[in-house]
C-alpha cells in the first residue's frame, strides 16, 4: 500500500502484514530426508508407545517378498496401512504397525538359481543347507534395501525391530502352527491334481499363478464305441415322426461302428484318458459322412458321435464335405476303446475300457459336447474320477516328461527346462494320426496358466501332496464358530470381519465356500519343512501312518527355536528329533516345505499372539492388502487361523485396487508406462505421492501418471498457501477469546470445524482417506481462503492490536492451526511436521507426537450456520455483481463500491443487518433494503429474492486500509479514516 500523493505519509510499515519464514517453495525432496532423520533421532514411534492407558490397535503388516526394489503397488499399499495408522494413533490409540517381510519360497529360490544357472551350477549338486544359506543371505539384503524405501515414504513403525519368516522363531512357530494341523487330524497326504510349475518342477498355489495368452494345438480325437447298453433301443433316444421305419438293423450297426468324437487343446494328456463325460441334457447324433476327400481323416462312410448344435462346427473342423444324421443317441452307458488300444508296440498299456460318465461340467459352448478325461490332470475330471472310481495315472515325471516306461512317449516332456513348449504334443499327434484316431487339428490361441515367477505355462499334475482338510472335524475343541476350517471361516466372514469395501466380503465368502482343500506341501529347499514322519512302508489312511507325538513335536520346535528350520536338514536330524521311543529306520522323514501362504498365514502367532508390541488377544484390528490376496493372504491367514485358533485373526480386511497409468493401461517396462515411486519422490517428494494416495479411491483400480501428478501437486500448492497464511498471520501468543465474545463469522468457521472434527474422525475410523482430505482440502480452500481469510485480512491487517474483532481472528487462527495440521498430518507427513516446527522450536517437538485436539461441544450451532448459509449466499450474489462493474472499468477494487442489496426475505435482511455486510462484502458501504428491486437490478436465479444494485463509494480512499470512507482525511493522522488512525494512536 502506498499513498496518492507526496503529501501523504506511507502507511506501509504501520500495517501488521504476514511475517512468516515458512517458504512458498515446499522443497521436498531435499528436506525430507532430513525429518526423518530428526524423527528416528527423537524416537517418536517408541515414545508413542510409552504412553498409558490408551487402548491397542493394531495393524498387521501383509508381509511383501524381499527379493526386489519397490513398485508403485507397494508405494500405495504402505502409505494407505500408514495413513491408517496415524490417525488411529492421533485418535487416542495406541496405534502398533510392525513391519514384516516374506522371506521363504519361490521368489528367493528362484532368484538364487537364475545365478546358479549363470554361473554353470547345478543346484542338485549343493549342498541344502549351503543353498538355503544363500537364500537366507539374498532375503535379508533386501530386507534392508526395501527397509530404507518404505521408510523413504514416511511410513512409521517398528523398523529397527521387523519381524522376518526366516527368523529362528518364526520358523519354530510355523512348525508349530503346522504340528496343530498335524495333531488335530486335518492333515493328510493325497494324490490330485495341482498346479504344477514344470520348469520350477514344484506344486504352485491359484496365487502364485497368472493367466496368459498362447498358442495351443487343438485337436478333435475318436473313441471308438465298443460296448453299447444291454438293451439296444437304450442307446436310441425317442423315435419322432421323422424317424419312422428307420432301419433299426442299420443303425445298430452305425452305432456298432461309430466313434465318441472329443476335442481338446492339451494332446499331452490322452496317453492319461480314463474316461469320456457327457451332460445328459444335450442332444447327441449320430453322423454318417456321405461326402468327404480321399486323404480326410474321416472318411466316407465312417460315423461319428457329437452334439447336434456343435454337428456344423465339427464338420467343418473335419472337412468333412457333406454327413447325414443317422439317429439321435443316448450316450448312457456306452463304452469306447482308448484310441491307443492295441496299436503295435502299445504293450497292453491302453487296454481298458473308456467308459461314457455323465457330468454337469459338460456344455455346448465349444468342442464336441463330450469331454475326454484324464483324472489325473484336471479338477473336473478328478472329481468325476473320484466318483465313479476311475484309476488314476502317473504318466508324467516332476519335469512334466513322460515316464521312462511309457510306450511311444517316453522321456517326451510337456514344457522344457526354459519354459518352452516340449514335444510331448507332437508326438501325440503323430501316433494319433498314424492309429487313425485324429479327426481334425486347429491352431488356436487359449487364455492359459502361467507362473508369476517363470512365466513358464503350469499344468495340472496328480501328485502325492499333503493337504489340510478344509472339511474334516478340527478335533481341538475350539467349536464356536464351527468344527471344520470351511465353517469357522466362512461365519468369521459373515459376523466376526467388517469389510472395506462391502464387496471383498461377497468375494472371499465364494472362494471359501467353493474351494478344495488346502495344498501345503511345496517340492523345494527354501522355506519351513513340514515337520512330521510316516511309517516306512504305510499307506496313507493306514493307522500309524503318521507319527503324532508331543514330545517329539516338542524337541523339533526346541531345535528350531535355536538353530532354526536349518535343522531338519543336518546330520542325524532323524534320530535326534525321533529320540529313544522310535527306531529310525522305521521312519521317513518328510522333506517337503510348506506352501509360503502358510508362513505368511500363521504370522499372526509369532508377531500378534507373540510379541510385546503385538496384539492383546492375538486379533488383528486391521489387514490390508490389495484385492488380489483375497485369494492370497487374506485366504491363507483365514484358512489358517481357523485351523488353529478357531476363528479369523483379523476384525476388519480393507483392501486396495491395482494401479494404472493415466489411460488406465496396466504398467509394463515394453510400453513405457511404469511409475517408479524413487522417481516420483526425486521428483516432487513423497509428500507429494501421499497426496496422490490420499485424492484417490483406493478401493477401485487408481491411475497415476505425470500430469495426474501435477495436478496433485498444485492441490498441494494450495493448501500450502493456506496454511502459509495461517502461520503469517499467527502472533506469538495467540489470544484467547470466549466464545460469547467471537463475531458471528468466527463463531461459523468454529462451528465449520466442529461440523468437520466429527467428520473427519468418522471417515478415518472409516479408513477413508479420499473423504477426509477432499473435505479439509474444500474448508481450507473454500471457506476459509476464498471467505474467511478474504474477509478478515482487513482486520488482521489493519485493526489495531488490541481490536476485539482482530483478536477474535487471531484466536480463531490458532484453533484452525492445531486441527488442520493434525488432521492432515496423518497424509502429508513431512509437510504437516514442517508446519508444526514453525511455531514449537522444542528439541523433541513434532506433531506426531499430537493427538487430534478435542473440540467444544458448543462450537456447534446449526442455528447460526442455518444464517450464514444465507449471508454467503447474498455475498455470491454481490461479489458476482461487483465483479461485472470492475469488468467494465467503473471500479478498479470491491472497496470502491458501496451497492445496495434488496432483500425480500425480512428474517434474511435481518441476519445481514446483524454483521459487518460491508466488511463481509470487502466493500467500504453496504445497504440493506427490503424494499423492491427495481428492474434494473443484478440478478442470480440461483440467489431467489436478493437482488443488488450497484453504487459507489461515498468519500475519500484511506491511504492505510484502502477503504472508501467519507471521514478520511478528518482525523489526526493524514489520509486515514477512524478506524486507521485510532490504530495509528
Amino acid at each position: 500500500m502506498c499513498a496518492d500523493t507526496p503529501d501523504t505519509p506511507d502507511y506501509k510499515d504501520t500495517l501488521n502484514l504476514p511475517q512468516t519464514d515458512f517458504p512458498m517453495r515446499a522443497g521436498l525432496p531435499k528436506r525430507e530426508p532430513e525429518w526423518l532423520e530428526r524423527w528416528e533421532r527423537i524416537g517418536i514411534y517408541d515414545r508413542l508407545r510409552e504412553r498409558e492407558g490408551r487402548a491397542p490397535f493394531t495393524l498387521h503388516d501383509g508381509p511383501p517378498y524381499a527379493n526386489g526394489h519397490l513398485h508403485i503397488g507397494h508405494a500405495l499399499n504402505k502409505t494407505i496401512k500408514d495413513m491408517i495408522v496415524r490417525s488411529h494413533q492421533m485418535m487416542g490409540r495406541d496405534a502398533r504397525y510392525i513391519p514384516g517381510w516374506d522371506c521363504h519360497g519361490l521368489p528367493i529360490e528362484w532368484k538364487i538359481e537364475e545365478q546358479y544357472r549363470q554361473k554353470g551350477r547345478d543346484k542338485d549338486q549343493v549342498d541344502v543347507v549351503e543353498f538355503r544359506r544363500e537364500c537366507r543371505e539374498f532375503a535379508a539384503r533386501w530386507v534392508e534395501i526395501q527397509r530404507a524405501e518404505f521408510q523413504r515414504l514416511g511410513v512409521t513403525g517398528a523398523w529397527d525391530r521387523p519381524y522376518l519368516t526366516m527368523d529362528h522363531h518364526a520358523e519354530a512357530v510355523i512348525a508349530a502352527e503346522f504340528q496343530k494341523f498335524l495333531m488335530s487330524g486335518v492333515l493328510y497326504r493325497g494324490s490330485k491334481p495341482v498346479m504344477w510349475s514344470p520348469v520350477e518342477k514344484t506344486a504352485l498355489a491359484e496365487a502364485e499363478v497368472e493367466y496368459h495368452d498362447r498358442q495351443a494345438d487343438a485337436i478333435w480325437v475318436k473313441f471308438p464305441v465298443v460296448k453299447l447298453p444291454a438293451t439296444f433301443e437304450d442307446a436310441l433316444v425317442s423315435i419322432g415322426d421323422d424317424e419312422a421305419g428307420l432301419d433299426l438293423t442299420g443303425v445298430d450297426a452305425a452305432l456298432r461302428d461309430a466313434a465318441v468324437l472329443i476335442w481338446t487343446t492339451t494332446p499331452w494328456t490322452i496317453p492319461s484318458n480314463r474316461a469320456i463325460a457327457f451332460n445328459s441334457g444335450i442332444s447327441y447324433g449320430v453322423y454318417r459322412v456321405t461326402e468327404a476327400a480321399a486323404e480326410n481323416w474321416v472318411g466316407v462312410g465312417e460315423t461319428v458321435i457329437v452334439a447336434d448344435a456343435l454337428a456344423d462346427v465339427v464338420r467343418d473342423a473335419a472337412r468333412v464335405d457333406a454327413w447325414e444324421r443317422v439317429v439321435g443317441v443316448n450316450p448312457d452307458g456306452m463304452v469306447c476303446a482308448h484310441p491307443f488300444r492295441g496299436a503295435a508296440g502299445a504293450a497292453g498299456e491302453w487296454d481298458y475300457d473308456v467308459p461314457l460318465l455323465s457330468g454337469d461340467h459338460v456344455t455346448e459352448d465349444a468342442g464336441t459336447g463330450f469331454v475326454h478325461t484324464a483324472p489325473s490332470h484336471g479338477d473336473d475330471d478328478f472329481a468325476l474320477g473320484v466318483k465313479h472310481g476311475l484309476e488314476m495315472t502317473y504318466n508324467l515325471d516332476d519335469d512334466s516328461a513322460f515316464r521312462a516306461d511309457l510306450p511311444f512317449f517316453a522321456g517326451a516332456q510337456v514344457i522344457r527346462p526354459n519354459g518352452k513348449p516340449g514335444d510331448a504334443n507332437k508326438s501325440v499327434i503323430a501316433k494319433l494320426r498314424e492309429t487313425g484316431a485324429l479327426a481334425a487339428t486347429q491352431r488356436m490361441t487359449i487364455s492359459d496358466a502361467h507362473s508369476w515367477r517363470s512365466k513358464a505355462p503350469v499344468i495340472r499334475l496328480n501328485r502325492p501332496q499333503w493337504f489340510a482338510a478344509i472339511d474334516r472335524e478340527v478335533g481341538d475343541g475350539l467349536d464356536d464358530y464351527g468344527r471344520t476350517i470351511r465353517a469357522r471361516a466362512l461365519t468369521s466372514i459373515d459376523e466376526l470381519v467388517t469389510w472395506t469395501p462391502r464387496g471383498g466380503r461377497n468375494r472371499l465368502h465364494a472362494m471359501i465356500e467353493g474351494r478344495p482343500d488346502w495344498v501345503l506341501s511345496r517340492q523345494r529347499a527354501w522355506g519351513v519343512p513340514l515337520t512330521c514322519f510316516v511309517r516306512r512302508g504305510a499307506m496313507p489312511g493306514d493307522d500309524g501312518f503318521l507319527l503324532r507325538d508331543a514330545q517329539v513335536n516338542a524337541r523339533i520346535l526346541k531345535a528350531f527355536e535355536a538353530e532354526g528350520a536349518d535343522a531338519w536338514y543336518a546330520d542325524g536330524a532323524k534320530a535326534r528329533f525321533l529320540g529313544d521311543g522310535y527306531d529310525p529306520e522305521d521312519w521317513d522323514q518328510v522333506f517337503d516345505i510348506l506352501d509360503v501362504w502358510f508362513d505368511s498365514g500363521s504370522t499372526h502367532a509369532f508377531v500378534l499372539r507373540d510379541r510385546a508390541d503385538g496384539s492383546e488377544d492375538g486379533i488383528a484390528d486391521v489387514y490390508m492388502e490389495g484385492t488380489d490376496q483375497h485369494r492370497g493372504w487374506f485366504h491363507s491367514s483365514l484358512l489358517q487361523a481357523c485351523g488353529t485358533i478357531g476363528r479369523a485373526p483379523y476384525r476388519n480386511v480393507v483392501t486396495h485396487g491395482f494401479t494404472l497409468d493415466e489411460k488406465g493401461v496396466k504398467m509394463s517396462k515394453s510400453i513405457g508406462n511404469v511409475i517408479v515411486p524413487d522417481q516420483v519422490v526425486k521428483q516432487y517428494g513423497a509428500d507429494i505421492l501421499r497426496l496422490w494416495v490420499a485424492q484417490t479411491d483406493y478401493t477401485a483400480d487408481q491411475r497415476i501418471g505425470p500430469e495426474i501428478l501435477k495436478g496433485v501437486a498444485d492441490s498441494y500448492r494450495r493448501l500450502r498457501n493456506t496454511l502459509r497464511f495461517i502461520l503469517g498471520n499467527l502472533p506469538v501468543e495467540v489470544p484467547q477469546v470466549d466464545l460469547a465474545e467471537m463475531p458471528e463469522l468466527e463463531r461459523w468457521v468454529l462451528h465449520r470445524l466442529a461440523e468437520l472434527d466429527a467428520h473427519v474422525r468418522a471417515r478415518y475410523r472409516a479408513f477413508d482417506f479420499q473423504e477426509v482430505f477432499q473435505a479439509v482440502f474444500t474448508f481450507a480452500t473454500v471457506d476459509l481462503s476464498a471467505v474467511y481469510f478474504d474477509i478478515r485480512k482487513d482486520a488482521l491487517y489493519c485493526d489495531a492490536p488490541d481490536s476485539p474483532r482482530r483478536r477474535a481472528a487471531e484466536a480463531v487462527l490458532g484453533l484452525l492451526y492445531a486441527r488442520l495440521v493434525t488432521w492432515l498430518a496423518p497424509i502429508l507427513v513431512f509437510t504437516m511436521e514442517e508446519v508444526w516446527l514453525e511455531r514449537h522450536d522444542a528439541a523433541d517437538a513434532s506433531i506426531h507426537l499430537e493427538d487430534f485436539p478435542d473440540t467444544p461441544a458448543d462450537w456447534q450451532d446449526d442455528t447460526l450456520a442455518a444464517a450464514w448459509a444465507g449471508i454467503r449466499r447474498v455475498r455470491r450474489l454481490v461479489t458476482a455483481a461487483l465483479e461485472v462493474e470492475r469488468r467494465d472499468k467503473t471500479i478498479g477494487a470491491s472497496l470502491e463500491a458501496a451497492p445496495i442489496v434488496h432483500v425480500a426475505d425480512e428474517g434474511l435482511a435481518e441476519a445481514l443487518r446483524g454483521v459487518d455486510f460491508a466488511d463481509i462484502c470487502i466493500t467500504s458501504g453496504v445497504t440493506v433494503t427490503t424494499d423492491p428491486a427495481p428492474r434494473t437490478a443484478f440478478r442470480l436465479p440461483e440467489v431467489d429474492g436478493v437482488a443488488v444494485v450497484f453504487a459507489k463509494a461515498q468519500g475519500t480512499k484511506c491511504q492505510r486500509c484502502w477503504k472508501v470512507l467519507p471521514d478520511v482525511g478528518t482525523h489526526d493522522h493524514p489520509g486515514t479514516c477512524a478506524r486507521c488512525d485510532e490504530a495509528l494512536g
